[in-house]
């Protein structure tokens, strides 16, 4: 091979090497920090939303945020696996998780109610009723004052915050009978929104005009009667970490915390501030005022 080749050749692997070699610094040098929460999908949007705020204020960082359920939330913080395990529950309510080995940092309330496909013709249920339904010991909405048409159940899977806060308040500690499935918020309410007699429940973040959403006992699902318990069915929303997290998480945490983002984007995706509670409520489920 001529010299010249050969010079050609080395000048070519020489210049690949360093342009690799910039690349390689450039994507480290803007690689940032980063943190991953994962859990309940009552919580996501809210997670997300201040997630993409955050970010916008700091160079570089990234917020990843996922689903997957309060349990799955808790379990993946518990391992250490995630910064951050979003959940509708305390820790100490989910089996396998050793609530002392966790911080909780209640960042908002969340009001769950139960939803109806259009077609059912209620809007009002009593909590007996609602039981009934969920137990499957009423099985058509004429039964209940309602239009002849069966009733189909769509539960949140198993390991749901909002299901457990459901059937422990809503239903009195009752479990819902089997039923069909789903894995998000979003989900239940869309299947509830096309499947005619069906039934859910979902956080007030989630309703929209294309379910109808029920009353119990006569009291309407309203922010108003979470923040003094008239609504009962209720859950805090919980960002667990471990003992010592992150400054990153913290910052985070804090952020949300914060009354700029209390006051506005709390509110503005259908949760209740933490800082407008007339009553607090222990893991235990005891409900007492705010002093």
């Amino acid at each position: 091979m001529k010299k010249s080749r050969i010079i050609q050749l080395l000048g070519l692997v020489l210049v690949a090497s360093l342009v690799g070699f910039g690349y390689t610094n450039r994507d480290q040098a803007n690689a940032g920090e980063s943190l991953t929460a994962v859990g309940s999908t009552a919580l996501q949007p809210l997670v997300e939303a201040a997630g993409e705020q955050f970010s916008s204020t700091r160079t570089s960082t990234f917020i990843n945020v996922q689903g997957g359920g309060s349990g799955t939330g808790l379990s993946q913080i518990q391992a250490g696996a995630v910064a951050i395990g979003n959940s509708d529950i305390f820790a100490e309510e989910q089996p396998g998780i050793d609530a002392s080995k966790l911080k909780d940092h209640r960042v908002a309330v969340v009001g769950i109610a139960p939803i109806v496909n259009k077609q059912a013709g209620v809007k009002n249920l009593t909590q007996a009723q609602l039981i009934k339904i969920f137990t499957g010991q009423v099985t058509n909405w004429k039964q209940v004052g309602g239009r002849d048409l069966a009733i189909t159940l769509i539960n949140r899977a198993q390991g749901s915050g909002t299901r457990k806060t459901f059937e422990r308040y809503a239903l009195k500690g009752h479990q819902s009978a089997d039923s069909q499935e789903q894995d998000s918020s979003g989900l239940a309410r869309s299947i509830v929104a096309t499947t005619p007699g069906a039934i859910s429940y979902t956080a007030f973040s989630y309703i929209d005009k294309s379910v109808q959403v029920v009353r119990v006992d006569g009291v309407k699902p309203t922010e108003a009667n979470v923040r003094d318990n008239r609504w009962y069915i209720w859950s805090y929303e919980h960002l667990y970490t471990d003992k010592q997290p992150s400054q990153l998480t913290e910052d985070f945490i804090n952020y949300i915390l914060s009354t700029a983002v209390q006051e506005k984007l709390v509110k503005q995706l259908g949760y209740i501030s933490v800082h407008d509670m007339q009553v607090q409520r222990s893991a235990t489920g005891k409900v007492s005022t705010v002093k």
